[in-house]
C-alpha cells in the first residue's frame, strides 16, 4: 500500500509541477519538480528505496528507446565519425580524467567509484542540448553533433558507470579485461537489439496478416518492446541492454520497417501514449532527485571530514573540471579539422549546453547500498549529492549563463518539459512542412484507405476487398488525370495503362490457345472473339488519343445491360462451370504474363506508373475472386463490403488527423476533408439500410 501511495503522490506532483511551469516560465519544469520533491521529502519525511535492476529497466529502457525512435537517422549517419568521437572517446576521457580528479578531491571515495561517478556525469540530456543549440544558433554540423552525441553517450556513460560500480562492489578490476568486455557487450548488445526488433516487427506483421489489427494491442506491444529487449539482452545474453534498446529504437521506424502504415491510427495512438509515458517518467525522475537531496545532504553533513560547504565546493569543482574537458575536446576537435572552424565562444557554448538530466539521475540512483562483503557502499550519499548537485548546477548555468552570453531569453526546454514531442516550439530547427493541395491530401487519404483494406484482405473476403480497392483506385486515377499537366496527346498514365492492358490480353490469348484442345469449340470461339475485340479497342484508343469511341461506349453499355438482365431473371447459360473455370484461368494467365513482362530488364527502365500496375493487378485478382465467389455461392459479400468500407473510412479519418497534426493541411482543409468522409459514411449507411430493408 505504501508503494501505491508513493506512486500516486509522484504522479500528482508531476501534474502540479507542469501546472506551475505555466506561471513560472523562466524556470525549467525539471527544476520545479526537483524543488517539489525536496519540499515533500522535508515536510512528509518521504524516503524511497529503489531496486537497482528495476530502476534501470523501468526508466532507462523506455527513455533511450523513445529517443532512438525520434532521432533523424540521416543526420546520425552523416556525422557518424564526430558523433562516435564525442559519444565514446569524450566519455572515456571524461571518465578517466574526471575520475582521477574526483578521487584526488575525495580520497575516501574509491578510484573505481570515482571513475563510475565521472562516467555517469558524462551523458547529456538530448532534448535539452537540442533546445539550447537552437537558441544559440550553433552551426548545423555542431547542432547535429551534440544531438547525436546526447543519444549515444547515454549508452557509453552507463556502461562505464556499470563497470566502475561493479569494480567497487567486487574489489577487482582489470583494465584490459574491462575494455574487451566493453566491446563485447557493446557489439553483442547492438546486434541483439537489431535482431530482436526485426523479430518483433515480423511478429507484428504476422498479427496484421492474421487479421489481428487492434490498435490498442499493437500500441501495448510497442510500449513493452524496450522492456522485453532490455531484459532479454541484459539478463539473457549478459550484454548491454542499454545499447540494445538504443539500436532497436533507431531501427524501429526505419523506412523498410514501417509496419504501422497498415494501421494509420496506430501512429496517432502510439505517439500520444509515448508522450504520456515519457512525460511521467522524466517528471518522476526529477521528483526523486528532490526527494533524495535531503538524505544525501544529511549524510554528508554528518560525515566528519566533509561539511556542507565542502560538499557544495566539491560539486562546483567537479562541474568546472568536466566543463573544461568538454570545451577543450570540442576546441581541439575543430582544430584537427573534424568540425567547422567556429571559434572558442562556440566551443564554450557547446560545453555549457551539455545539460545533464534524466540518464545521470537514473544511473546514480542505481548505486547499490552495500558491497559484496556486506559493508556499506563507501560515500554513496556523497556520490548522489555530487551527481544531483551537478545536474542542478548544469541546469542553473544553462538558464542563467547562456541567455547572458547569447542575449537570448528563450525559455529552456528539457526532456519531459511538455506532453508532446511536437509542441509549438520544436526542439530542433526543421523546415515547415509544405502545404498539400486538396487533390494531394485526398490522394493520400485514398492511399491510406487502400493500405488498410489490404491489411484486412483474407482468402474468404477477396471479392469485397478487391472490389472496394478498385473503387479507390478509380478515384486515385481520376485525381492523377486531373493533376496531369503534360502536353502529350495521350496522358502518360493512360498510355501506360493501355499498353499494359494490351500485354495482359496477350497473356490471356496465349492461355486460351494453350487450352484449345480441351475446350468446347463454341466456348473457345466466344472467348477468342471477346479477347480480339478488346485488343482492337485498345489499338483504337491508342490511335484516338486514349479516348473510347462511341461504338465502344455502346458495346460496354450493352454488355452491362445483358449481365444485369441475366442476374435479375436468374438465367444461367449451359456449361457455366466450364466458363467460370476458363474465366479464372484467363485472368491468371494474363496476370502471370503481365508480371513476367514487367520483370524484364528492358521494361524496368521504362518506369511504368506504379499506380497503374497496382490497379491492373487488383483488377485481375478481382476477376479471379469473382469466379470463386460465384462457384462457392458466398452470401457474406454485402456485410463484408460494409465492414471494409467502414474500416477504410476510419483510415481516411485517421489520415486527416495525421496530416493536420504534422502541419501538412490547415484547419479549413481538414474540416473539408472530414466533411467528405462524413458524407461518404452517411451514403454508405443509407445504402446498407436499403439493402437490409429489401432482405
Amino acid at each position: 500500500m505504501a508503494l501505491l501511495t508513493a506512486i500516486i503522490l509522484l504522479l500528482c506532483l508531476v501534474i502540479l509541477s507542469n501546472v506551475l511551469s505555466h506561471y513560472i516560465v523562466a524556470v525549467p519544469v525539471s527544476l520545479i519538480q526537483a524543488a517539489l520533491g525536496l519540499i515533500v521529502a522535508v515536510v512528509f519525511n518521504l524516503k524511497l528505496d529503489m531496486d537497482t535492476d528495476w530502476f534501470m529497466l523501468l526508466f532507462t529502457a523506455p527513455l533511450l528507446f523513445n529517443d532512438g525512435r525520434h532521432f533523424p537517422k540521416s543526420e546520425l549517419w552523416a556525422l557518424k565519425g564526430p558523433i562516435v568521437g564525442n559519444a565514446i572517446f569524450l566519455v572515456f576521457v571524461t571518465t578517466f580524467v574526471g575520475g582521477w580528479f574526483i578521487h584526488w578531491l575525495i580520497p575516501t571515495l574509491p578510484l573505481a567509484a570515482s571513475l563510475a561517478l565521472a562516467a555517469i556525469l558524462s551523458p547529456t540530456d538530448p532534448i535539452a542540448v537540442q533546445s539550447i543549440a537552437e537558441r544559440v544558433h550553433l552551426p548545423k554540423g555542431i547542432l547535429h553533433l551534440v544531438a547525436g552525441e546526447s543519444l549515444i553517450n547515454d549508452a557509453s556513460g552507463l556502461i562505464g558507470f556499470k563497470y566502475g560500480i561493479a569494480a567497487t562492489v567486487t574489489g577487482s578490476f582489470v583494465a584490459t579485461r574491462a575494455i574487451g568486455d566493453f566491446f563485447f557487450v557493446a557489439i553483442v548488445g547492438a546486434l541483439a537489439g537489431a535482431g530482436l526488433i526485426a523479430l518483433i516487427n515480423l511478429g507484428r506483421l504476422w498479427l496484421l496478416q492474421q487479421g489481428i489489427n487492434d490498435v490498442i494491442l499493437h500500441t501495448v506491444l510497442q510500449i513493452v518492446t524496450p522492456l522485453v529487449i532490455y531484459l532479454a539482452v541484459d539478463e539473457g545474453l549478459h550484454a548491454s541492454g542499454v545499447i540494445a534498446v538504443v539500436v532497436a529504437g533507431l531501427l524501429n521506424n526505419a523506412r523498410g520497417n514501417r509496419y504501422i502504415s497498415a494501421l494509420p491510427e496506430l501512429r496517432i495512438v502510439s505517439e500520444r501514449t509515448w508522450d504520456i509515458i515519457v512525460y511521467l517518467l522524466n517528471g518522476i525522475i526529477f521528483l526523486i532527485l528532490g526527494i533524495e537531496l535531503p538524505v544525501a545532504m544529511h549524510s554528508t553533513i554528518a560525515a566528519r571530514d566533509v561539511n556542507t560547504w565542502q560538499a557544495l565546493l566539491d560539486v562546483v569543482l567537479v562541474y568546472l573540471v568536466v566543463l573544461v574537458i568538454r570545451v577543450a575536446w570540442v576546441w581541439s576537435y575543430q582544430k584537427l579539422g573534424h568540425l567547422p572552424q567556429v571559434g572558442f565562444k562556440t566551443a564554450l557554448l557547446s560545453g555549457l549546453s551539455g545539460v545533464r538530466g534524466a540518464i545521470t539521475l537514473v544511473g546514480v540512483l542505481a548505486v547499490p547500498m552495500r558491497l559484496a562483503d556486506g559493508q556499506l557502499f563507501p560515500e554513496r550519499h556523497l556520490m548522489l549529492f555530487i551527481a544531483a548537485g551537478f545536474v542542478v548546477l548544469s541546469l542553473v548555468v544553462a538558464v542563467v549563463g547562456l541567455p547572458l552570453i547569447t542575449q537570448s531569453r528563450t525559455p529552456l526546454t528539457l526532456r519531459g518539459s511538455s506532453v508532446s514531442a511536437t509542441s509549438d516550439e520544436e526542439t530542433t530547427p526543421v523546415e515547415a512542412p509544405r502545404q498539400l493541395t486538396v487533390a494531394q491530401a485526398q490522394r493520400f487519404l485514398y492511399q491510406m484507405a487502400v493500405r488498410r483494406i489490404e491489411s484486412e484482405r483474407r482468402e474468404q473476403n477477396q471479392k469485397p476487398a478487391l472490389d472496394l480497392i478498385s473503387e479507390y483506385q478509380l478515384l486515385i486515377r481520376r485525381l492523377d488525370l486531373q493533376a496531369d499537366d503534360s502536353q502529350a496527346l495521350i496522358p502518360p498514365l493512360v498510355q501506360d495503362e493501355l499498353q499494359l492492358r494490351r500485354i495482359g490480353l496477350d497473356g490471356e490469348l496465349a492461355t486460351l490457345q494453350a487450352q484449345r484442345q480441351t475446350l468446347a469449340p463454341q466456348l473457345y470461339r466466344k472467348f477468342a472473339k471477346r479477347i480480339a475485340r478488346r485488343q482492337a479497342d485498345i489499338d483504337t484508343m491508342l490511335a484516338h488519343h486514349g479516348t473510347p469511341t462511341l461504338r465502344m461506349r455502346l458495346a460496354r453499355w450493352r454488355l452491362a445491360l445483358t449481365h444485369r438482365s441475366q442476374h435479375l431473371i436468374g438465367w444461367h447459360a449451359a456449361g457455366q462451370n466450364a466458363r467460370l473455370t476458363l474465366e479464372k484461368d484467363l485472368a491468371k494467365g494474363g496476370l502471370k504474363h503481365l508480371s513476367a513482362y514487367l520483370k524484364r530488364p528492358e521494361q524496368r527502365k521504362h518506369h511504368y506508373n506504379r499506380q497503374v500496375i497496382y490497379a491492373l493487378i487488383v483488377q485481375y485478382r478481382s476477376r479471379i475472386a469473382t469466379v470463386k465467389a460465384k462457384q462457392h455461392k458466398s452470401l457474406q459479400y454485402e456485410s463484408e463490403l460494409w465492414r471494409l468500407r467502414t474500416v477504410a473510412l476510419a483510415a481516411e479519418r485517421a489520415a486527416i488527423h495525421d496530416l493536420h497534426e504534422q502541419g501538412y493541411i490547415d484547419n479549413h482543409l481538414a474540416a473539408h476533408l472530414s466533411q467528405g468522409v462524413n458524407n461518404a459514411e452517411t451514403a454508405a449507411a443509407i445504402i446498407d439500410q436499403s439493402g437490409t430493408a429489401r432482405t
